[in-house]
């Protein structure tokens, strides 16, 4: 995986990914063993969208590593605001830097960075497409709580035509084998016809879709829930008019399966009730911290130190 790029959580193949998990649990395991791995080394951080979760995690894995962070998560402080291409900007963020993790609002430029880049570019979010690593650290949350990657009922909840953890989950899942998915969403936020059509029907994959989650929680393994993405929306009364289309409350979570996970790629608004966080199920903090480890070692990988 040495000087590789990923845009794409297929860009991978499992044999890969299973690498990039086992060296995962090994620095869960031990920390302290791969704190000088990443000595001498810069990751860049290009952020031209809002972040939280995502930008932290990408820049306490580098620090964790030993290695250094250069980056900015404000756009128009940078050169850009004067007119700069996103490929001048990053021939020469890759002079300054050994590898390059960047989040950007149009999709498909990831892809072009990778192209003018002379270090591994790694896919942070772009637009509504993908959000490779945010795919890794859902695996890697699968694969330590449940014990396994196949086999699993998932239902997915919320904005499904608008979540690139969505459609990069699905397509990621797709390759594991007794893999169902129920997908749960009102009729205005579907999946895209192409996750559909090119996805989940040419791999047969079983699925259905429903708008109640009521119908369906009691059958899940694994509960994936979504925000509405306001971002998304050209239309704010559409947004506020679907918003608070599901809410996860105990209520709904006495009628789940004891052993069912709920994930979140986080952040949330107001789709997962706090009353929930205390539950043993409720996963999704735990994600958070997965991420970090997961992206520890995706780094080492593509520079190639491990």
């Amino acid at each position: 995986m040495n000087n590789r790029n990923l845009i794409s959580p297929m860009d991978f193949s499992k044999e890969e990914l299973n690498e990039i998990f086992e060296l995962a649990e090994k620095i869960i395991s031990n920390p302290k063993e791969f704190s000088h791995i990443c000595d001498g080394k810069i990751l860049a951080t290009l952020f031209y969208e809002p972040s939280t979760r995502t930008r932290f995690s990408f820049e306490s894995a580098m620090m964790k590593l030993g290695g250094n962070v250069l980056g900015f998560s404000e756009p128009n402080s940078t050169s850009s605001a004067k007119g700069e291409t996103l490929a001048d900007t990053i021939k020469m963020v890759s002079i300054y830097s050994d590898i390059i993790a960047m989040r950007h609002p149009k999709e498909g430029s990831a892809k072009v960075a990778s192209m003018y880049s002379n270090v591994p570019v790694i896919n942070a979010g772009d637009g509504g497409h993908q959000h490779p690593t945010q795919t890794l650290t859902d695996l890697l949350t699968i694969k330590s709580q449940k014990g396994k990657l196949n086999g699993h009922k998932i239902g997915i909840c919320g904005d499904l035509k608008n979540g690139r953890t969505v459609q990069s989950l699905i397509s990621a899942m797709s390759r594991y084998e007794e893999i169902e998915f129920i997908l749960i969403s009102p009729k205005e936020l579907v999946i895209p016809e192409y996750i559909r059509e090119e996805i989940l029907k040419r791999n047969k994959i079983t699925f259905k879709e429903v708008e109640r989650i009521e119908d369906v929680i009691s059958e899940l393994d694994i509960l994936y829930m979504t925000r509405i993405q306001k971002e998304r929306f050209f239309n704010e009364e559409e947004y506020l008019r679907l918003k608070d289309s599901y809410i996860l409350d105990m209520e709904k979570m006495n009628k789940a399966k004891k052993d069912m996970i709920v994930m979140h790629p986080l952040p949330r608004v107001n789709e997962i009730a706090t009353e929930v966080d205390s539950d043993k199920r409720a996963v999704y903090f735990k994600q958070a911290e997965y991420g970090m480890y997961v992206r520890m070692a995706l780094i080492a990988k593509l520079l190639g130190v491990m």
